[in-house]
């Protein structure tokens, strides 16, 4: 086996003439580039506790909020974010204790947020030029007015169930920031500048894309991967460990050197960490979450057992880690016959601390041969496939499939049309084994033959391809499959072995020549964009580019030498005379290898970009060339077999609407220091403003529509009359903790303008185009015809469709004859009938378009600051259905005029809700709805057919439980008879199955009956005002709007009140109220008749009442004056005591007989 790289002996002079010519051909474009300093972007990770510490670094593990930074906001008074201000922002009067919940964004409170929260880490952004120091450059940048420019892209959930699907970004202006080093400059020494590193829930992969702001040096744009690694846990110690194994740190040789490369599988664009398996005899892996720009060596904690027997044959054992598969969560892997698995501490995904504790082996009594991996998630979920041998050969575990008499080489799974494609090896008594490929659908669980493999590879006779129609010759070659890939958006299938066929319909087989029958494939690397690199068993590279039929050798090839040569001569550390590739892997499009290098005794591990573009360029060049004698002297001329020498895209529309892509805006607070510089509170205001316009994002997605079609507003709408004082305090240098906050930098952006490239991947809706033109210059005329016809003859333009019955392209041309050039007009519309309705940004159909140039391929080249890039192939990934980021929200403002229109009047609950107002039963509603579109900030009226539908209710909101299907038709249908409606409408549009009314914006409105089998039917009130009901309304367009892809469903409360009693009801309360008046009055008269003897009585007993109490009186004060007189007199005390009771009883007896006269002479009234 040789290593992928060259042996390394003295460079011959032919390989440094053709590097020299390689040099001497560049243009003088790429001349003016290499005289610009060579600066890239540096970005690492720290956490609050690390900003400004010299060579600090974190990993991406704490995934919580911090509520640090509310403490920074409490001294913001008189600010526009003054936190008294944003309590209740969005509740109204009503506030309530947060708690992290599935939200949009972040990890995100649930109804008003009360504090200001920040994220765990922020980006630290420095740069470097090439043979300068690092701190000065930095410090010169801040100097010249340089600011880095952060977009953060969140890549959207596999779990669509749970959370929203949305294509978010955020970009943000970074904050200069001095290092705390100790330094003896006036000014600063060291410095670095920084920006919050949002989190959002769903979301564990981050990509960070770093650019200028247009001033200062010029520095490439650069980007990076920021993902979240959940199998690494904080100690107590504050110390990071892998939850997975134990980490090792000495990267042995015999690790790499002389072994085998494998392929790197993972979900694309979903898995946070990469893991890599194949080391010799070790039960370790390689695990990153930068996609090797750093890595581990982690030792698994698995127990290695072996479980072969009859039933389970294994002729060794071995504790290499031979397949291993990475997902959104979790990590699979295969020793020996064993599966296992590992799930990551993701609490963004799962908002729960649901880790594995250890690997968990599944499968248990399955011997499995091979992992098979699924590259794209579906239906909300990711798939790995197991092969099995042993008792159960011809197993394929994703459920349960069996095929007789045959064992299953592998299997690639369609997500679109719900079936697998299986690589079969069919054993016959009567003849040889032979290879077929099988379709088996999972949902009707038919298995059908599509394809038989060839025995012997064909004979194509020195052409490039061959279809294999079974009428060719063929050679003594044995065909020997090995596997499959599959492209989900061009429907390519290749079947892959010691040859390489091709097809587009998983049928019709195309036999691609220039690959050599003596080489053996060991596995296929695709980038899913158009390219595809292919790793032989001898370590050799090829590269295809799909559409086309050639093959093209990168390494070993001449362009490899010279471009080794090149780059030994600018002693590139990316190189060195042993090497070992490890890996082979797409980023971006572009292709990268890992390479274990030995240079000077020591080894180590590299990433480094495979250029295929570069590679190409001078293998061309070196293939093509002519030496003519002019004069005493050799000239070298080339042949260029590109047609065009001009490629441009132009009248490309805006993005945003094809692209889906939601984008934020967020710029530093403004400090009130001399030099810009930011500080700790600073900082952490900006993490928190950045924390509440991610918040303001999810919260956004709310039933009832703003007034304003911006989730920003109620941000601002109470301080926007105040702006102009809060920025005379920061101009006079009195903005309370010396940060101004601008309400102008904290927006969304909705018109992006296209930067003359086609976009990643293309949405459409129903029937929506998307129309370009692309402009080719001609390489050179011919003399011997018109230019004209040289012009139309050399350039032509094909437009391939991978599903032409769903899509279609349009191309116009015009000739530009004075320009030598043509114009292409490209129009690529949807066909209207290829997708069934479906919930926004859910079950997309996966097809493309590929736009190619006539004889561009392996030719053309485009020279950029990064070297050259292959020209005249253009993939595009197309996505039909129901855009992401459209929803259907109630026009509560239109609604309540309207209502008002009509009614004549309108009556508001007793205690008013500003965010659900009231209707009035006895009123007719007319309910009218926006389609919003959150990409873009479009929001109209919205214009289709819907079904609306009682689906819960209740008297309160604490009280509203949902109705059972049964219910729902009962209390909803016009068929009806059980006397169980709730409202009725004078439209006579129903449903196919005439089961709901059809309603639209030109309804007639919906008149409310609560008929007596309702829940609405009698409700009683809670106090002395009328009735209340809360409907829980289900608006839905499905199967009733022909208009739109989107199956739009909107859940909403709506408050009626005013609700009548019923009859009964009603009838009772009458006579309960007539009962109690009357007995009132009957009272009334009563008390009116016995009035007068009862005032008597009353005198007469107030009369009696008085004497008695005045007689006490009397007989107490006696008491007092005799005990006075008696303490005075020098008397015997017998003496005195019977001298004072004859007197009392005198006293006494007079009283008596005054009494009984005076009743005596009083008259008889």
């Amino acid at each position: 086996m040789s290593p992928p790289g060259p042996a390394w002996p003295r460079l011959r002079v032919l390989q440094a003439l053709w590097a020299l010519l390689v040099v001497l051909l560049a243009p003088w474009r790429l001349w003016a580039i290499k005289n610009t300093q060579e600066c890239t972007w540096q970005v690492v990770l720290n956490n609050f506790e690390t900003v400004g510490k010299k060579d600090a670094s974190d990993r991406f593990v704490d995934q919580e909020p911090l509520y640090t930074v509310d403490k920074v906001f409490s001294l913001l008074v008189d600010a526009p974010i003054d936190p008294d201000e944003v309590r209740g922002l969005v509740s109204g009067k009503r506030e309530r204790s947060w708690t992290c919940t599935p939200l949009g964004s972040g990890h995100l409170p649930t109804l008003s947020l009360q504090t200001y929260l920040g994220f765990p880490y922020y980006l630290k952004i420095n740069y470097s030029c090439k043979g300068e120091s690092s701190e000065a450059l930095v410090r010169k940048g801040h100097l010249t007015g340089l600011k880095p420019v952060v977009l953060v892209t969140f890549q959207s959930p596999v779990n669509f169930h749970r959370w929203k699907i949305e294509q978010l970004q955020i970009q943000m202006e970074a904050a200069p920031f001095r290092s705390r080093e100790r330094c003896n400059a006036e000014e600063v020494c060291l410095m670095s500048w920084y920006t919050p590193m949002p989190i959002k829930n769903g979301s564990v992969v981050m990509r960070v894309d770093v650019s200028s702001n247009g001033l200062g040096p010029f520095i490439p744009n650069k980007r990076f991967q920021v993902n979240i690694n959940g199998f690494l846990e904080r100690q107590r110690d504050n110390t990071l460990q892998f939850t997975v194994g134990n980490e090792l740190f000495n990267l042995i040789p015999r690790y790499f050197v002389n072994v085998p490369s494998r392929p790197l599988w993972y979900t694309v664009d979903q898995a946070p960490v990469f893991i890599l398996g194949g080391i010799p005899e070790e039960k370790a892996i390689l695990l990153t979450d930068t996609n090797f720009k750093d890595f581990f060596l982690v030792e698994l904690s698995i127990d290695s057992c072996w479980v072969g027997s009859f039933y389970c044959p294994q002729t060794s054992f071995t504790a290499t880690i031979y397949d291993a598969i990475a997902t959104e969560s979790t990590l699979f892997i295969r020793q020996n016959q064993l599966i296992y698995y590992f799930t990551g501490t993701y609490t963004t995904l799962h908002e729960s601390n649901r880790g594995s504790e250890r690997w968990v082996r599944v499968l248990a009594n399955e011997c499995i041969k091979k992992l098979c991996p699924v590259h794209f998630h579906s239906n909300g979920s990711e798939y790995v496939m197991a092969l099995t041998t042993g008792k159960h050969e011809g197993y394929v575990h994703f459920g349960t499939i069996t095929v007789v008499n045959c064992s299953i080489t592998w299997a690639v799974f369609i997500a679109g049309d719900y079936n697998l494609l299986l690589l079969v090896e069919i054993e016959d008594p009567s003849t040889r084994k032979y290879f077929q490929v099988v379709s088996y659908d999972l949902v009707s669980d038919y298995l059908v033959v599509l394809y038989t493999i060839p025995e012997f590879i064909p004979d194509a006779r020195g052409l490039e391809f061959l279809m294999v129609l079974g009428t060719e010759s063929y050679t003594n070659f044995p065909m020997v499959p090995k596997g499959m890939s599959y492209n989900p958006y061009n429907n390519l299938l290749f079947i892959w072995g010691n040859f390489l066929l091709q097809s587009y319909n998983s049928e019709n087989f195309i036999y691609l020549a220039d690959f050599p029958k003596e080489l053996s494939i060991k596995y296929l690397v695709n980038s899913f964009y158009g390219d595809t690199a292919i790793v032989t068993e001898t370590e050799e590279i090829w590269y295809l580019l799909e559409g086309s039929y050639q093959v093209y050798k990168l390494f070993p090839s001449k362009g490899w030498e010279v471009h080794v040569s090149l780059q030994v001569m600018q002693q590139s550390s990316l190189y060195a005379p042993n090497e070992t590739m490890v890996t082979l892997f797409y980023e971006d499009h572009r292709l990268y290898q890992l390479v274990y290098l030995i240079d000077n005794q020591q080894g180590r591990l590299v990433k480094r970009l495979v250029p295929v573009g570069q590679l190409l360029m001078y293998q061309q060049i070196s293939n093509d060339y002519l030496l003519e004698r002019q004069g005493s002297h050799l000239t070298l001329s080339f042949t260029n077999f590109c047609p065009f020498t001009v490629m441009r895209l132009r009248d490309l529309p805006n993005p945003q609407i094809y692209t889906r892509q939601e984008r934020y805006r967020a710029q530093p607070p403004r400090v009130l220091e001399p030099g810009g510089f930011h500080s700790d509170n600073s900082l952490a205001v900006y993490q928190g403003l950045v924390y509440y316009l991610l918040w303001l994002h999810s919260k956004y997605d709310k039933p009832y529509a703003d007034p304003v079609h911006d989730p920003t507003w109620r941000w601002w709408k109470n301080k926007k009359q105040d702006q102009d004082y809060y920025f005379y305090l920061a101009s006079n240098w009195r903005s309370a903790g010396s940060v101004h906050v601008d309400m102008a930098s904290y927006e969304k952006i909705y018109d992006l303008k296209a930067e003359n490239e086609l976009p990643e991947r293309i949405f459409l809706d129903k029937g929506t185009s998307y129309r370009f033109s692309v402009f080719l210059t001609a390489r050179e005329p011919e003399p011997l015809h018109g230019p004209s016809f040289q012009v139309q003859s050399k350039l032509g333009l094909a437009v391939v469709l991978a599903d032409p019955e769903c899509i279609e392209a349009v191309v116009k041309e015009k000739v530009l004859v004075n320009r030598n050039s043509v114009l292409f007009w490209v129009t690529l519309s949807d066909k209207r009938f290829c997708f069934d309705q479906g919930i926004s940004g859910h079950h997309l159909m996966k097809t493309s378009m590929l736009l190619k140039v006539a004889g561009s391929s392996g030719h053309c080249f485009q020279n950029t600051h990064q070297g050259p890039r292959m020209q005249g192939n253009l993939m595009v990934p197309v996505l039909i259905g129901c855009p992401p980021g459209k929803r259907l929200a109630f026009d509560i403002t239109y609604t309540l005029e309207y209502n008002r229109l009509q009614n004549k009047h309108y009556f508001d609950c007793v205690h008013v809700a500003p965010e659900m107002p009231c209707f009035l039963f006895r009123d007719i509603f007319y309910p009218f709805f926006l389609i919003q579109d959150l990409v873009t900030g479009d929001s109209g009226s919205f214009q289709g057919s819907y079904v609306l539908k009682v689906v819960g209710g209740g008297p309160t909101q604490d009280t509203i439980k949902e109705y059972s299907e049964e219910d729902i038709y009962r209390f909803n249908s016009p068929l009806d008879k059980t006397g169980s409606l709730i409202w009725t409408t004078r439209n006579t549009t129903t449903t196919e199955d005439s089961a709901f009314n059809i309603l639209s914006h030109n309804s007639l409105g919906i008149e409310w009956l609560c008929m007596e089998n309702s829940p609405c039917h009698d409700t009683i009130p809670h106090s002395i005002f009328a009735s209340e009901f809360f409907f829980k309304v289900l608006v839905s367009n499905r199967g009733v709007d022909k208009s739109t892809y989107c199956d739009y469903q909107l859940t909403f409360q709506l408050h009626i009140h005013g609700l009548p009693l019923s009859a009964r009801r009603a009838f009772l309360i009458l006579m309960v109220s007539a009962s109690l008046f009357v007995g009132l009055v009957i009272l009334y008269v009563i008390s009116c008749l016995l009035s007068p003897y009862v005032v008597k009585v009353c005198n007469v007993l107030c009369w009696k009442i008085n004497n008695i109490i005045a007689w006490e009186s009397y007989i107490y004060s006696i008491a007092s004056d005799t005990r006075a007189f008696s303490n005075t007199s020098g008397t015997k005390s017998g003496e005195s005591s019977g001298g004072i009771s004859r007197v009392v009883s005198m006293v006494a007896g007079e009283n008596k007989t005054d009494t009984k006269e005076t009743l005596r002479k009083k008259p008889i009234s």
